[in-house]
């Protein structure tokens, strides 16, 4: 096995990790695929943008360029991580409100095309927002939520989405990298078999935008969500995107009717009268600091291109696993050893998992936690050294060693 010393000297990518506040630190941080670390740039940028753009242009800067950022931004980010052509995609929102707009907006226009689809696909080991939200869909419609039981340590196959999909079938709500075990889902293959039973298809990706790269034109997916603040490092909180296929744009009703989705939003108009295209599922007023902190990031990945980017990643979880391999004989790993169906991310169990996380934590080496018995090992390709990986994992045999 090669050493981490020998793999950071010839990776293209490792100088992007100086990109990065923090990455000079002896702080282990494997949880990348939970919040990313800040790029160094967006200090700067957001400093700038209270100076002159806020504090100087004040309401006028809405005129000048906010108005159209969910839009022109989103544009950007189709085109760097999703595969998306242009007036697809918008950002703006949490995940959650992406979520219930995008459920919400397809089982209605199924309901009014094809009254006798009644049913969500969804697995049970869906994100559990997911799986919250479209109970919440279900019971509002009167709708039957299908389910998929999954492994915990992989995720929906071909052959389980047959076996459940037909003439019922509304929609079906996937996660192209599932959160625990990191399970790469055959996001054509599951999109084809869900259109052949007629139904449509949303994809969650959360776990997969900025580290593993998505077609959704190419695909033919009808609807996407996914956050910005894991591998897109817009930071705590900042806004979530939606991807509605253009061919649905007129098609799909979307149910928070706010003003910034309006035709004219400063018309203020008695009634509502939603605007073309993609902007019409925009909802309330966009938060513009998230983006302007999401779009230094989308730069690096862009500089570094998708493609690599998931070079590296697959070389760091692989990585990950030799040497839990090699130094954790304790431990099983929950995650698929296949990098073509694995994500972003690797996770560990042992029993006592939860106890050696709050302890790595004490270190300064920072995993997560997921249940059951899993440490889940985040690892953003251009922030993360495969030096970094062997200090963690060492740090965890360490941990583990204490605990026996």
């Amino acid at each position: 096995m090669s050493t981490s010393t020998e793999f950071d000297a010839s990776d293209p990518l490792a100088a992007f990790r100086d990109r990065f506040v923090g990455a000079e630190t002896d702080l282990v941080y494997f949880d990348g695929n939970s919040l990313g670390r800040p790029v160094a740039a967006t200090a700067e940028r957001l400093a700038d943008f209270v100076r002159q753009d806020w504090g100087g242009r004040l309401i006028r800067g809405w005129d000048e360029q906010w108005m159209d950022l969910p839009t022109t931004l989103g544009d950007d980010l189709g085109r760097i991580t999703l595969g998306a052509a242009a007036g697809q995609t918008a950002i703006g929102d949490s995940t959650t409100v992406w979520l219930y707009k995008l459920m919400r907006a397809a089982v209605d226009h199924v309901a009014r095309t094809e009254p006798g689809r009644t049913e969500i696909v969804i697995d049970t080991d869906n994100f559990p927002t997911d799986r919250y939200v479209a109970e919440g869909i279900a019971a509002e419609r009167g709708l039957t939520l299908r389910w998929i039981e999954v492994d915990t340590s992989a995720g929906v196959s071909a052959d389980q989405l047959r076996e459940v999909v037909g003439e019922r079938t509304a929609l079906v709500v996937l996660n192209h990298v599932a959160y625990r075990s990191a399970w790469l889902a055959d996001a054509p293959e599951l999109t084809r078999i869900a259109h052949d039973a007629g139904a449509l298809v949303l994809w969650d990706l959360c776990h997969s935008a900025g580290a593993v790269p998505v077609l959704l034109d190419e695909w033919d997916v009808d609807l996407a969500v996914g956050c910005t603040y894991k591998y897109l490092n817009g930071g705590p909180g900042s806004p979530a995107f939606g991807y509605v296929a253009a061919r649905l744009h007129d098609d799909l009703t979307q149910p928070i009717q706010g003003w910034m989705g309006h035709a004219d939003p400063f018309l203020m108009g008695p009634g509502y009268r939603p605007a073309a295209g993609i902007r019409r599922f925009i909802s309330g007023t966009p938060p513009i600091l998230g983006m302007v902190a999401m779009r230094a990031m989308l730069e690096l990945v862009e500089e570094a291109g998708i493609e690599a980017v998931r070079e590296k990643s697959v070389a760091l979880t692989s990585y990950a696993l030799e040497v839990a391999d090699a130094t954790l004989p304790d431990v099983t790993v929950a995650s698929p050893r296949d990098p073509a169906r694995r994500g972003g991310h690797v996770t560990l169990h042992h029993d006592r998992m939860r106890e050696v996380t709050a302890r790595l934590w004490e270190r300064d080496v920072i995993p997560d936690y997921r249940d059951p018995g899993g440490l889940r090992i985040g690892l953003s390709p251009l922030s993360t050294s495969f030096d970094e990986v062997e200090r963690g994992l060492a740090a965890v045999a360490t941990v583990l060693g204490d605990l026996r």
